[in-house]
């Protein structure tokens, strides 16, 4: 596969889990890959490690994207490593699941600060160190903005903002030749989903009975995804939100 030759991406919050293989994903394809992260050094380098393992370009970029400085960084060290920006995908994020009751301003910045305003100084950064022969954005959002899930009153609002923001930043960076696109995952289980213990017990059990494929994705799948909206097999897609969650809606 070389749907991607020659371009040079940025995947954020590329450490582990879908930014992960969505970073493998775009250098299978052809790009070079810059792999975002904000905590996990080891976690970028491993992922730069497998994909020079087998015969790509990835470099490992730092920087907590909450942080308008750090964020300029991000992009001036991909710039300087790789070349022009060619494909953007904002995946960094958190979520935190709480009760109305239980909602306070740190749970709500936490998530808010990085899923929706992280995601705007990134996507406005690097716009301005885009190709000048356009590329793509794509946003990763989530199932839970259609979905709605009890307990998920902040983590939904962000990821319905994602997927607002998608579609006013098709419109207004189309004359610039760059599109913007939204994937929208179901669960997948990540480091992440481990790690909260969502992986096993009530919650997976409600989403697979609830989902018509009857099973959770697999980060490969949210990958093969990103790498149709970042292709030229894409070209004429843009402002679009592509559910990737086996039907569950």
């Amino acid at each position: 596969m070389s749907r991607l030759a020659g371009k040079v991406a940025l995947v954020t919050g590329a450490s582990k889990g879908i930014g992960a293989a969505i970073a493998a994903r775009l250098a299978a394809e052809g790009a070079a890959v810059a792999v975002n992260y904000s905590a996990s050094k080891d976690g970028a380098e491993r992922v730069v490690a497998a994909i020079t393992a087998k015969g790509g370009k990835a470099v490992a970029v730092g920087g907590n994207l909450t942080d308008p400085a750090q964020v300029t960084s991000a992009v001036a060290d991909t710039v300087k490593a790789l070349g022009p920006i060619d494909i953007l995908v904002n995946n960094a994020g958190v979520y935190e699941f709480a009760p109305l009751d239980a909602i306070t301003p740190e749970h709500f910045h936490k998530q808010v600060d990085l899923n929706v305003l992280g995601l705007l100084l990134v996507s406005q950064e690097a716009a301005r160190h885009f190709n000048p022969a356009g590329g793509s954005i794509v946003n990763i959002s989530s199932g839970v903005s259609t979905i709605a899930p009890p307990n998920g009153a902040v983590y939904t609002a962000t990821k319905a903002a994602v997927d607002a923001i998608s579609s006013v930043l098709s419109k207004e960076l189309a004359p610039r030749k760059i599109r913007v696109n939204t994937v929208n995952p179901g669960m997948v289980v990540t480091e992440g989903v481990i790690a909260a213990g969502f992986h096993e017990g009530e919650m997976r059990q409600w989403i697979e009975t609830a989902t018509p494929l009857a099973r959770v994705g697999k980060a490969e799948e949210i990958a093969a995804a990103v790498a149709f909206f970042a292709s030229d097999d894409a070209s004429y897609v843009t402002g679009e939100t592509l559910h990737v969650t086996g039907g569950l809606r």
